[in-house]
């Protein structure tokens, strides 16, 4: 049954963490609306109250007030959240703070070394468990630093240009492959002293930032889910409004559109930085496309769901240069080549990626989504192509993210 429609998303998660933490440097008062319904945005904010740094929340509208950090009395805990430890991190490094920082299973088994290394670098003394969670920061006299980060992540970079913003003299990033700007873009907005072209250089406040009103725009992350099923779904026609159409954060889309389906981003604006518009996917036949490890930084929190669309091409997909899936929420290599083969898809499994040779109709069948809510959305999706849906063995982790996903599917399918 094809899917048509009219979808507005909740606010983009990462700018959504970075309002918080950023309003947080202001002294005054910061409204954030449409802010992320996701479990980890919670997460920040309540770990920034821990802090010392008061908020409200109304419906999907954050107040904040910005001004002095206080030394938290117990540890932070992180639950699910990389973005909250590692900006924090940084964020806390810069104000003086020191505080120790915990999560969930999950979170525990994600690596820190790669901002410990930087933080270290710049002043921060570390405890840690051999670079795993729990750490402790503990940060005297920040200096700034010139550093090339091993891994293409934009959490180490916000760590550093967090951290730069206290520290003394300038700090400057130079990514061998770029990756999502939003901190840098609201950094600008803010009246941070920040230059941004072939390095990333911050210099110290030596004022307040500038306190903000900002609407988050739509989770392009979130829109990909719906707009894979309405490629896959012959005769689906689905607009989605108002999504963060950064160019770093689209390239699902581009893939999209590489692989033969309906594609039109429509009434771009401009707001606050970023560039914003409405998306048209319609259903068209899909074809296999080769992904190397340059499109990988845009596209890292869309390959399960690129995967599965895969699945439904008329040739092969190879993914390549994205090992760095191997440490998110889970080893999203060996979740998305293990569910998809229980499906009946036939997919090679590689250190750095993965080879899907489509061909084989799906099945539906029990999911293994690892505690990982993009696998668990992902693989939602897979199972409406099949005769029944599949079943998951933990529907709830999709919370962590996307609270509505299944409200809004439900509203897409009638």
């Amino acid at each position: 049954m094809p899917i048509k429609g009219v979808i507005n998303l909740p606010g983009d998660k990462s700018i959504s963490h970075r309002g918080l933490m950023l309003a947080s440097l202001t002294e005054g008062v910061c409204i954030i609306h449409n802010i992320s319904t996701g479990e980890d945005v919670e997460t920040t904010r309540n770990c920034l109250a821990q802090c010392g740094i008061v908020s409200s929340k109304e419906n999907a509208t954050v107040r904040i007030s910005g001004g002095l950090f206080n030394t938290p009395n117990k540890a932070l805990d992180c639950g699910n959240s990389g973005t909250t430890v590692r900006l924090l991190a940084g964020l806390l490094s810069g104000r003086g703070i020191s505080a120790k920082f915990i999560g969930d299973n999950s979170l525990t088994q994600r690596p820190m070394n790669r901002i410990i290394d930087p933080l270290t670098k710049m002043g921060v003394t570390f405890k840690s468990n051999n670079g795993f969670l729990p750490i402790t920061i503990s940060p005297s006299n920040l200096k700034g630093i010139s550093y090339s980060p091993q891994v293409a992540s934009a959490q180490v970079k916000s760590a550093i240009l967090l951290a730069g913003l206290g520290a003394e003299g300038e700090t400057v990033v130079v990514e061998k492959i770029k990756t999502r700007d939003h901190t840098e873009l609201m950094l600008a907005e803010m009246g941070a002293y920040i230059t941004k072209d072939e390095k990333i250089s911050v210099k110290p406040m030596n004022k307040p930032l500038q306190t903000f009103e900002l609407t988050v725009p739509g989770d392009p992350s979130s829109a990909a889910f719906f707009g894979a099923l309405a490629a896959m779904l012959p005769n689906s026609d689905i607009i989605i409004n108002n999504i963060l159409a950064n160019p770093m954060r689209i390239g699902f889309f581009s893939v999209l559109k590489k692989m033969g389906a309906g594609f039109e981003l429509k009434n771009m604006s401009k707001k606050y930085g970023e560039w914003i518009g409405d998306i048209h996917i319609y259903s068209k036949p899909l074809n296999g496309i080769d992904i190397t490890k340059e499109t990988v930084p845009s596209i890292i929190d869309e390959l399960p769901i690129i995967a599965v669309l895969a699945s439904q091409a008329d040739s092969p997909t190879t993914v390549c240069g994205a090992e760095e899936l191997r440490f998110k929420e889970s080893d999203r290599i060996n979740a998305i080549c293990l569910n998809l083969t229980n499906m009946g898809c036939e997919v090679i499994e590689r250190q750095d990626g993965f080879i899907i040779n489509p061909g084989n109709s799906l099945c539906h069948t029990n999911i293994k989504t690892f505690g990982d809510h993009r696998i668990a959305m992902a693989f939602t999706i897979a199972g409406l192509i099949t005769p029944k849906r599949n079943i998951l063995d933990d529907e709830n982790c999709i919370n962590i993210s996307f609270p509505g996903f299944n409200a809004i599917l439900d509203k897409v399918m009638r």
